[in-house]
């Protein structure tokens, strides 16, 4: 299966009076999970959203391609998985018709969906509540039916939008132990966090910080460059 990879260029955009991104770069490939890591008001959601086609950058540019062959906006929001931080599922609709109104966007025949459906339900453990409205999941079960919903099609690019806000330690690591768990070499998987702790979970991380991308590698080496124990002494050295 093509992998697909991303670059971002020099990308500048303005939040009404803010400058929420300042000329970042960074390159997303497949094969592993990328964390943009930074504290609230870094420009986390606004890369997030660059990426996923719903911000138009003000300077600077987006790439995809696919194995060495350009992509175009249209063919990448196709197989685009995008979990929103903000609440974003139905409160009164259950998890199976979560599911099945996302089969409908996706256009999936019965027979794949229903294959990929009970796949996702048996890994996120959500098997025994099929019927339970998703305004009555707890926090940790509210994100594992997004996280079902975005994969239903087996997207190559998944954007995560700090997914693990708002649950507890425990759902926390469930929900990384599925990302990890779906995310082969096939998918490129970009994750933003405010939780530091949760730089070491990724393969490659990329600091951002007031808009501006400090450094990109794998963890252990971006520490080193720093010259810090701890992902939290970067952005205390930055302020």
């Amino acid at each position: 299966m093509p992998a697909l990879r991303a670059d971002v260029r020099q990308v500048s955009k303005k939040m009404g009076r803010a400058q929420a991104l300042r000329q970042v770069s960074a390159g997303f490939g497949a094969g592993q999970v990328h964390g943009i890591i930074g504290p609230n008001g870094a420009g986390k959601t606004t890369l997030i959203r660059v990426l996923a086609g719903l911000l138009q950058p003000d300077e600077g540019s987006v790439a995809y391609d696919e194995n060495g062959q350009p992509l175009s906006a249209a063919d990448v929001k196709r197989v685009t998985g995008y979990f929103p931080q903000e609440p974003s599922l139905y409160p009164d609709l259950t998890c199976r018709e979560h599911l099945e109104f996302f089969r409908d966007l996706y256009d999936l025949p019965q027979a794949p969906f229903e294959r990929r459906a009970e796949e996702l339900l048996y890994a996120t453990g959500m098997t025994p509540f099929t019927e339970r409205p998703a305004g009555k999941l707890s926090g940790g079960m509210y994100k594992k039916l997004g996280l079902m919903c975005v994969l239903l099609n087996r997207p190559k690019l998944l954007l995560l939008d700090e997914p693990t806000i708002g649950v507890d330690p425990v759902s926390r690591q469930e929900l990384w132990d599925l990302v990890y768990g779906f995310a082969g070499k096939e998918m490129t998987v970009i994750v933003s966090t405010s939780y530091m702790d949760e730089a070491g979970r990724c393969g490659q991380v990329h600091v951002l910080s007031g808009g501006r991308m400090l450094a990109s590698g794998a963890p252990q080496e971006v520490m080193a460059h720093f010259g810090v124990t701890d992902f939290a002494e970067i952005f205390l050295k930055n302020e």
